[in-house]
């Protein structure tokens, strides 16, 4: 290891932000010739889809133009390379996708996808799907090369540092994981993060009251309104999904 990519993982260990991490990471992938990135995160996979997409954790230096379509507008959902990243762990290649037109066994729907791509000139790059922490967890990240790239010289940029691109992006996937994110409208509020947090503990609705000096009926408001926020349907899910998004027990600054 490079003494330059060992002071840069070491940054990357003491950023508090998702938002510091994620611009980093994205002038790093870009000294590289990666000016694109897609990371994509979920915790709610099921057997038939990947969850609830406002629970779906997805940072992206592409233009607003792409990510609308590609992510708001749903093409994700067909797009061959993450149909791989599901199926598989490590790193591929975008050739992966000549090939299948090649072997004529894109459908139309990937097809559609793939066009679209073409139209915003991400047609060359690679693909890694992180280790998932269980079966219900799944991440993965998208490089695209500079839209004068093809696939032949990323391949070729990929023989000389894809080992070092791999590890960076691995830290970066398991530094997010520790990370608060605030998605939208979910984010709670100090009340009710401190009331679901003395839940987490195992107290009472009494002993809850009297440690943060409210009423009852208070403290089961703020649990309504945090249950609201999380788009969960008991306490216990709040507990557990703000435990998910590292929002409860932070340090505050």
């Amino acid at each position: 290891m490079t003494p330059d990519l060992r002071d840069y993982l070491t940054d990357l260990t003491h950023t508090d932000t998702v938002e510091d991490l994620w611009q980093k990471h994205c002038a790093r992938m870009a000294d590289y010739g990666f000016d694109r990135l897609i990371y994509g995160f979920t915790r709610f996979r099921t057997e038939n889809s990947l969850g609830d997409p406002n629970d779906f954790v997805v940072l992206s230096n592409h233009t607003p133009e792409y990510r609308a379509g590609f992510v708001e507008g749903g093409l994700y959902r067909n797009a061959p390379m993450v149909r791989w990243a599901l199926e598989n762990e490590g790193s591929a290649s975008w050739r992966i996708m000549a090939e299948q037109i090649s072997a004529g066994t894109l459908d139309d729907k990937m097809q559609k996808v793939i066009a679209f791509n073409l139209s915003h000139k991400v047609h060359a790059g690679y693909t890694i799907s992180f280790q998932s922490v269980s079966h219900r967890a799944k991440g993965a990240i998208s490089l695209t090369g500079e839209a004068e790239m093809n696939q032949d010289q990323v391949d070729d940029i990929w023989v000389a540092h894809g080992e070092d691109i791999v590890l960076m992006n691995n830290l970066v996937h398991l530094k997010i994981l520790t990370l608060p994110v605030n998605l939208p409208n979910q984010t709670l509020t100090p009340r009710q993060r401190e009331a679901l947090e003395w839940v987490g503990d195992g107290k009472t609705m009494q002993d809850i009251a009297q440690i943060m000096g409210l009423t009852q009926a208070t403290i089961e408001k703020h649990l309504r309104l945090a249950r609201e926020t999380l788009n969960v349907d008991t306490t216990a899910q709040a507990v557990a999904k703000a435990a998910f998004q590292n929002q409860m027990y932070i340090v505050q600054a």
